[in-house]
């Protein structure tokens, strides 16, 4: 009888050994700050992922580009050794080249008519696509629109940015926009910018008001133009190597936790733009309000360079023409 509390408790140790061997974890990694609505939008996804599958998957986060540049986690998803990551669009062209449709400048009439793209027939058959590159889209997180700031003069109107060094992603679309209104882009990484406006390598840079608030570079920079140039959204994907190590039942556990996440972070989005305009404001920096079809009509050369290519060019007037 005294063997029998000994017994008890190395079944129970066996069953516990028996279910942590059985939880997956995925590994998510992203730049972002971890008071960012995106981060807290993928905690959110996390407890969602353990209650739908019983504790069957688990969520592991690693924030502040603590595994990487966003290339660089696009690069480990697609060789397996990172299983999920958010991106912006403009890094993720370099990787699915049809995805830079997004990050034209001026293409969407405003947040609504970007969100009924992304979420229709367009937005997901640009999603599917991306598994040719072992990557598998899961959605898009509301990124707002992107406009410039600067250290030493506001941005009135192109002729403002003449001479003045951008600091923009490595992304082609963003490099053509700022030398289309007359700046000279400056591709540099998200980690290393605030060093780079201190230190007067770049002049400024152009993101959403979130960013442009969490990144403290409000402390350098005094002047926010909203030209609102691109509605530029972020991306979350998986790694095909991860997806198709998934059994459907957990394929579906996971897109369903994404699907809940995506719309809680729309809504924490929404306080945080508001949040982040009062904030730098209080803090000096001069927002300025710009007629944003004076950088439209300087910008909209490049949306007519794609008439060469076909099928592209049609990829944007439907976007255009979405209702």
């Amino acid at each position: 009888m005294k063997a029998l509390p000994k017994l008890f408790i190395l079944i129970v140790l066996l069953c516990g050994c028996e279910n942590t061997s059985t939880t997956k974890t995925i590994k998510l990694g992203h730049g972002l700050d971890v008071n960012h609505s995106v981060h807290k939008a993928m905690v959110q996804m996390g407890k969602d992922l353990i209650a739908l599958s019983d504790g069957k998957l688990k969520l592991e986060i690693y924030p502040n580009e603590q595994l990487g540049t966003e290339r660089q986690c696009l690069e480990l998803l697609q060789i397996g050794s990172l299983d999920m990551t958010k991106v912006s669009v403009g890094v993720l062209e370099n990787f699915a080249p049809k995805i830079k449709v997004l990050g034209l400048p001026f293409l969407f009439r405003d947040r609504e008519h970007s969100f009924q793209v992304l979420d229709g027939p367009i937005g997901q058959d640009l999603l599917k696509g991306m598994e040719k590159y072992w990557l598998k889209g899961l959605g898009y997180y509301d990124a707002g629109s992107r406009s410039f700031y600067t250290k030493d003069r506001p941005i009135n109107s192109p002729e403002d940015l003449n001479g003045l060094k951008i600091r923009v992603m490595e992304s082609v679309n963003a490099v053509n926009m700022v030398r289309a209104l007359g700046g000279s882009p400056t591709p540099i990484s998200w980690g290393e910018l605030y060093t780079a406006l201190q230190q007067g390598v770049v002049d400024g840079a152009e993101n959403n008001p979130p960013s442009f608030y969490l990144s403290r570079h409000y402390e350098v920079c005094k002047y926010y133009a909203l030209d609102e140039h691109t509605v530029l959204p972020d991306v979350l994907l998986s790694g095909t190597h991860l997806w198709d190590k998934l059994t459907q039942e957990e394929q579906g556990w996971l897109q369903q936790a994404v699907q809940s996440s995506l719309a809680y972070q729309r809504k924490l989005w929404l306080i945080a733009e508001r949040e982040a305009l009062n904030e730098v404001e209080k803090a000096g920096v001069q927002i300025i309000r710009p007629d944003k079809s004076l950088f439209s009509k300087q910008t909209a050369s490049l949306l007519e360079d794609f008439k060469d290519d076909e099928a592209f060019y049609t990829l944007i007037q439907q976007i255009k023409d979405t209702q």
